[in-house]
């Protein structure tokens, strides 16, 4: 019988892994401020025609804006928790799913106990 079983993935912190995660979260963090940018055009536009009540237009496009401005908070705590470890910590990266093998007489503990996958170096970029 085979079972399903979550695995976590985590990576260790090295100088490459460390400017890559820099690089990755200040990627993420522009394009949501570009989004912003965007949206914010938008509304402009969009007042403008006079085809949409204002208020409500405005609640919306700020809600939308409100929400990227909390993700662009939340990356900017991640930069400053990354800046905080040192090289060689351990960072979840994700989780994934594996199959496991569960035959007559296995020990349940040893099949149920949590796996882990630790990547010290990505080879290219994902």
């Amino acid at each position: 019988m085979q079972l399903l079983q979550t695995v976590t993935v985590k990576q260790v912190l090295t100088e490459q892994s460390k400017k890559e995660l820099h690089q990755s979260y200040y990627q993420k963090k522009m394009m949501l401020q570009k989004e912003c940018d965007q949206l914010r055009f938008e509304l402009k536009k969009l007042d403008r025609t006079k085809k949409f009540p204002s208020a409500s237009l405005k609640s919306h496009f700020e809600k939308e804006i409100n929400g990227r401005k909390e993700k662009i908070k939340l990356i900017d705590f991640q930069i400053e928790q990354l800046n905080l470890l040192p090289l060689g910590s351990e960072i979840k990266e994700k989780e994934v799913q594996a199959l496991v093998d569960v035959n007559v007489g296995d020990s349940w503990d040893q099949i149920t106990k949590e796996q882990m996958i630790i990547v010290k170096e990505k080879m290219g970029s994902s």
